[in-house]
């Protein structure tokens, strides 16, 4: 199957290479942190898990530093 052959170890590294070079080092955690948001407001909105967005909610207010919620 296709899928199986994207997902090879070699494939995954020049992958992750490529965003190394296109985004830089200090940016990249950023993406990285940022898609993985949206894969879990995604999940939340299609189960339609209220208790993830408040999660989702506290964590970006820490990551801002509002203390607000």
């Amino acid at each position: 199957m296709i899928l199986n052959d994207i997902l090879q170890p070699t494939h995954l590294l020049l992958i992750l290479v490529a965003a190394l070079l296109v985004l830089g080092p200090k940016r990249l955690p950023e993406a990285t942190r940022s898609i993985g948001r949206g894969i879990h407001d995604f999940r939340s909105a299609i189960t339609g898990d209220s208790q993830g967005d408040r999660v989702a909610t506290e964590a970006s207010a820490r990551e801002s530093g509002d203390r607000t919620v």
